[in-house]
């Protein structure tokens, strides 16, 4: 599985450049996560390494398959110098582990809540896995695995995230388009949902 988190690494050197930074995280009975850090722009993007080393498993499923399932990567951009963002690395590490831990599938449209702020005094405590390709490329593997997906996450107020659960995620993303929302400003308040 090794080999597989090689090929996501350079895939996202590949398209992000060089990483400024990264950790580990280790929980019991998981494998090692990795956070990385990337710089362009005035955007700091973190994008996790580790979780695509296993498929994710049906919680249903008795046994789990070794090679078929689908495997992600999350990413979070964030603007950067505007709030201590770097404290992400550990939900962010959490939310990776949550397929090993929790018997989760993480898939567009679903919401992972951290239950504490994703960062210091941040509004956000979850956050809406949007649909993957937009910045990162599907990486193919060989068969009969299926391709490692990048995952964008959306910060949400639990106002917004309260709001999804009733009208879902692309209510959601209609609502925050609708209103020219900045979803990549740490500092942005939660969208008007009246």
């Amino acid at each position: 599985m090794s080999d597989v988190l090689e090929l996501v690494e350079a895939r996202l050197r590949t398209t992000l450049g060089e990483p400024d930074a990264r950790a580990a995280v280790t929980f019991l009975g998981t494998d090692r996560i990795e956070v990385l850090r990337f710089v362009d722009n005035g955007v700091v993007r973190y994008a996790t390494l580790g979780m695509s080393a296993q498929p994710m498993a049906d919680p249903t499923a008795v046994l789990a398959d070794p090679l078929r399932g689908p495997r992600a990567e999350l990413l979070l951009s964030v603007r950067a110098g505007r709030v201590e963002s770097d404290k992400v690395l550990r939900p962010l590490a959490v939310l990776a582990a949550s397929p090993q831990v929790e018997g989760v599938v993480v898939a567009p449209g679903a919401s992972l809540d951290v239950g504490e702020p994703l960062w210091p005094g941040a509004a956000f405590t979850s956050v809406l896995v949007a649909s993957p390709g937009g910045l990162v490329e599907d990486l193919e593997l060989d068969e009969p695995m299926e391709p490692v997906r990048f995952l964008p996450l959306l910060p949400m107020t639990p106002n917004e995230a309260a709001w999804k659960r009733v009208h879902g995620a692309e209510a959601l993303e209609k609502r925050w388009l609708e209103h020219g929302t900045d979803l990549r400003d740490p500092l942005r308040p939660g969208v008007p949902l009246d």
